[in-house]
């Protein structure tokens, strides 16, 4: 793989945000002393490509690991926090890294491994499966909502906690219905059409007897027999008439009255 030097010298100093930073100790083989030491470096984790500076705040790279191809593991080793990254060829070169602690070690594992492309084109492929799942679950859903609302309507109404209340009984006056509060007749009788047209009213009340009458059944002075006939046909509905009718009795029995008053009977 070629890589233009100054270009990734650069992407390696420019302020695009990184993914990881921090310093780790490099194991350097030393093959005349036959001996092992590490030195310590800054590193730096942007994508896929691993920088490490001798110093934080040196301006160029010594160094640059493409993490492709790659395992990142713990490994054995004197040094406590080690782990190592390591490629698939035979004779491709191991890095040993040194965190300073438990939590540094276990971020820097956790990072490097999500670094590579191979990696990020599994996620993508999950990613692309789990949204291929959602989408044939939306489009089985929006096909067959009648079905469902229709189930959860049987499921709401087989619990007898969540049914609605039952509408209040019907009033009964002088035996008959009244009119209910949303302008229906109730207790058989039907409302208006949707034509516009008007159905039969409910029936009258029946003619009531005096409260003045007598024993015998006969009307009460001052009021005569047309009075206890309704004067409204079965065909209207005015309630000024009946009030008006209605009230006759009362309105007599208050003249009945004021007269004892003035007579001074009481």
């Amino acid at each position: 793989m070629k890589l233009n030097e100054r270009s990734v010298a650069h992407y390696a100093t420019c302020d695009s945000p990184a993914d990881h930073t921090g310093f780790l100790r490099k194991r350097v083989e030393r093959h005349h002393h036959h001996g092992t030491s590490y030195q310590r470096r800054w590193f730096v984790l942007k994508g896929n490509l691993l920088f490490y500076f001798e110093e934080r705040e040196s301006r160029e790279p010594m160094g640059l690991v493409v993490l492709e191809g790659c395992t990142v593991e713990l490994c054995e080793a004197a040094e406590e926090f080690a782990f190592a990254i390591r490629f698939d060829d035979a004779g491709a070169r191991a890095y040993v890294l040194v965190a300073d602690g438990q939590a540094a070690m276990e971020a820097w594992v956790k990072a490097l491994s999500r670094a590579s492309f191979d990696y990020m084109r599994l996620v993508v492929r999950e990613l692309e499966k789990q949204l291929e799942e959602a989408s044939k679950s939306l489009a089985a859903c929006r096909k067959s909502p009648r079905r469902s609302s229709s189930s959860g309507r049987k499921r709401h109404l087989s619990n007898p906690a969540l049914q609605p209340l039952q509408e209040k009984p019907t009033t009964l006056e002088n035996g008959y219905s009244t009119w209910s509060s949303g302008g229906c007749v109730t207790g058989g009788a039907t409302c208006p059409d949707h034509d516009g047209g008007q159905t039969k009213p409910p029936p009258l009340p029946p003619r009531r007897r005096s409260a003045a009458s007598s024993a015998t059944g006969s009307p009460a002075p001052g009021l005569s027999p047309a009075m206890l006939e309704s004067p409204v046909p079965p065909e209207t509905i005015c309630f000024s008439k009946l009030h008006n009718w209605y009230g006759q009795e009362i309105a007599v029995l208050r003249r009945e009255w004021q007269e004892r008053q003035k007579r001074g009977h009481p």
